[in-house]
């Protein structure tokens, strides 16, 4: 069994340069990765101070490449406009010729400076689920006809939902749609869990499912591949440098 890999990357910092992120993008793809991914915030914990908005960088980099899958992990829902949301994945969607995954989830009180007390968004976790719910139904309305033109990707453009691990209740949400994005796994043996809960919560005939971890660079995939992951992410923390992820990518 295999699975895809992928690079991931804060395009926070040194990357807060579209440009770069870009190179680095094609310089992946030119080495035979699947798929890049970056993270989706507005302001991160100190010391990072500079941040690309992901949404236009990703428009970059899906002009820029040919192959490769890429998308938001994750973009927190809640914070956004869902039919604002629509039309952007709608967009990126038709610019990548069907290559887009939307990763979603609450947002996290783990990233120093938490932006909804930031910014003035809703902060309450419990009300956060109740938006992101909603989003998520209006959203399918809106990619299934409600809004013209529609994605690239049939039935819809795949969505990943979020987990941090050990909370269980996200899982309830991530088994109906296209893949978990797991989040803080200690081990292999945790994913393996997670496996068997969503397996269990998910109809047999729904289809291909994906499992979604990431690591450091260097790690070694096959446990993670044998615990159930489908895609195995290479990460590098909220202040990656260029030199290290072009490392990675050409260690492969």
């Amino acid at each position: 069994m295999s699975a895809r890999r992928a690079i991931f990357v804060a395009p926070f910092e040194e990357l807060a340069e579209p440009a770069l992120v870009v190179e680095l993008a094609q310089r992946a793809e030119r080495r035979g990765w699947d798929g890049f991914f970056l993270w989706d915030h507005v302001a991160y914990r100190e010391p990072v101070r500079a941040l690309a908005d992901p949404w236009v960088t990703l428009a970059a980099v899906a002009v820029a490449t040919e192959r490769m899958v890429l998308g938001p992990l994750v973009t927190p829902l809640p914070r956004r406009r869902p039919h604002q949301l629509a039309r952007e994945t709608v967009r990126l969607d038709r610019l990548s010729g069907g290559r887009l995954v939307l990763g979603l989830g609450l947002g996290s009180e783990r990233s120093g400076e938490f932006e909804p007390y930031r910014f003035g968004e809703e902060a309450d976790m419990r009300a956060r689920a109740r938006l992101l719910d909603d989003g998520l139904d209006r959203l399918l309305a809106y990619w299934d006809g409600e809004f013209e033109p529609r994605p690239v990707q049939r039935p819809r453009i795949p969505v990943w939902v979020a987990a941090r691990w050990p909370h269980r209740r996200p899982l309830r949400r991530a088994a109906r749609f296209d893949g978990l994005f797991a989040i803080e796994l200690p081990d292999p043996d945790a994913l393996a869990g997670v496996a068997a809960e969503v397996a269990a919560l998910r109809d047999p005939d729904a289809g291909s499912y994906d499992l979604v971890v990431t690591n450091p660079a260097g790690t070694d995939r096959a446990p993670w591949i044998a615990a159930g992951a489908t895609w195995c992410l290479t990460g590098f923390g909220p202040q990656p440098t260029a030199a290290e992820v072009r490392e990675a990518i050409d260690r492969g």
